[in-house]
């Protein structure tokens, strides 16, 4: 084998791979040989079919496997012997193949940029803390009273208002015509729930025990059954019962029957929960931060590769109903031009965060590289765990989905691998607490697009140097 680099441009590496007749004629004699000691033929003992027999029913699909093989180990030792390192699937393209010829291919590498890692330590990081108080923790311990109040049957003669429970019977009908899901009996309704279609429950405020009542009502047009939506209905309902909250008590018997000790238990149990949920919200913002400032941190080029799927990634968000747009007319598959349609801004909005995020996902790379994090196995499966306890009562489907699906089980581990670098770097930096209240903890930053673009409009910095001409270079490399 003879590999030719033909292209040296910034990150982009070109090799010719020439595999000579001669190479790919002995492997697959190899193979052939191997082939006719295991085949089982018509008309042969096993293992003493001629090699010529097998090489006219098997030569056509041996030189195929060979041809593949060789192109396959052709790529890697040219990346290993020159010491490469892809930022992406390396691509290799037979440009010229016949019987009885050599094999010519061309390798396509794009490199990874190199870049020094920012000191970690001189980044600042403000820590959003928020101290759990006992209004907060009294707050949530009512509202979890409130919730399991209960309910008892009213026993005066009144009508029901809103705040009770009614338990009716009801059928819906149509045009005078009963319709799929529109009975019930014997069912628990809290008015002013806002549970049920729009203007059932107002219907039922007002209405005594064992009153009979026709609520016309008109589906929402939005309705999740096609059916019905935008239709008018008329439900015939009678309330068989009334019931009221108890009387709202918090005291140990309340925390017993939540299967706490006392209500002392109960309430640093909450006083626990709020607090992480506190913890998760301020590292969620510090996470933030340390994204922020990497980004400004550094500037090296970008794979031209990574940043061009990217920016049709992020095409594809800000535009979700672009379509096929042309053919490629080698193989008749569609391919998606993502920003059809969109004006100069958003394509320049998109090419900008595409840029911040590639430089961030690189440098964060970098850093769980060179610091030896990894996503071990155990951390992969609590994650499927987790997703499966999402669908409760298709477990078994959905272990079943991750199982056959590697690319499946990679998308939980990029999350993972991105919180594990993130740990890391903030038990470097210089991380200073700030007392803040509730509100502004939860003051919403949601980044969407718009805002993401103005950031990376503001972080990303050209490269100070000009561009290398394209150069193309005929020198024999390691092969």
């Amino acid at each position: 084998m003879a590999v030719t680099q033909t292209l040296s441009e910034g990150l982009k590496r070109e090799f010719e791979v020439v595999i000579t007749n001669k190479e790919i004629n002995n492997l697959v004699e190899v193979k052939l040989n191997d082939l006719a000691k295991e085949a089982n033929l018509p008309g042969f003992r096993p293992g003493k079919v001629p090699v010529s027999v097998v090489k006219n029913r098997f030569g056509k699909q041996v030189l195929g496997e060979v041809v593949r093989e060789s192109v396959d180990n052709a790529t890697k030792e040219t990346i290993e012997n020159n010491k490469l390192v892809p930022s992406s699937q390396p691509k290799i393209e037979i440009t010229s193949f016949e019987e009885g010829e050599d094999l010519k291919a061309k390798l396509s590498v794009e490199l990874m940029p190199e870049f020094e890692i920012p000191d970690l330590s001189k980044l600042e990081i403000s820590k959003p803390v928020v101290k759990v108080g006992e209004k907060e923790v009294d707050e949530a311990v009512e509202k979890i009273a409130t919730e399991n109040v209960g309910t008892k049957t009213v026993t005066a003669k009144r009508p029901a208002k809103l705040g009770d429970t009614v338990v009716i019977d009801f059928l819906g009908k149509i045009d005078d015509v009963p319709f799929e899901g529109g009975e019930a009996k014997g069912h628990n309704l809290k008015l002013g729930s806002n549970s049920f279609i729009p203007g059932f429950e107002d219907g039922l405020v007002g209405c005594s025990k064992g009153k009979k009542v026709d609520i016309k009502v008109t589906f929402p047009k939005d309705y999740q059954a096609a059916n019905l939506a935008g239709k008018d209905a008329v439900f015939e309902t009678t309330i068989n019962e009334i019931k009221e909250d108890n009387d709202l008590v918090i005291n140990d018997d309340l925390a017993k029957n939540l299967g706490m000790e006392n209500l002392a238990s109960l309430k640093k149990a909450v006083s626990e929960q709020i607090s992480k949920q506190h913890e998760l919200a301020s590292r969620d913002k510090s996470k933030r931060q340390v994204l922020d400032k990497l980004a400004d941190s550094i500037s090296f080029e970008l794979p031209e590769t990574l940043e061009k799927e990217e920016y049709n990634s992020i095409c594809m968000a800000m535009n979700p109903n672009a379509k096929p747009d042309n053919i490629d007319k080698s193989d008749d598959k569609p391919e998606l031009q993502a920003d059809k349609g969109m004006s100069d801004e958003e394509k320049a909005d998109a090419s900008e965060i595409a840029k911040r995020r590639v430089r961030l996902g690189l440098l964060l790379s970098e850093i769980g590289r060179k610091n030896n994090i990894k996503v071990e196995e155990e951390d992969t499966r609590n994650a499927m765990m987790k997703e499966i306890q999402k669908y409760p009562g298709q477990e078994k489907q959905v272990m079943d989905y991750f199982k056959n699906n590697p690319e499946a089980q990679q998308q939980l581990s990029g999350p993972i691998f991105e919180d594990k670098i993130i740990d890391f770097i903030l038990e470097l930096a210089n991380v200073k607490e700030k007392t803040v209240s509730v509100e502004e903890l939860y003051k919403t930053d949601d980044l969407d697009l718009k805002k993401e673009a103005a950031k990376a409009k503001k972080s990303n910095k050209s490269l100070q140097k000009d561009k290398p001409k394209k150069t193309v270079k005929k020198n024999k490399v390691k092969s």
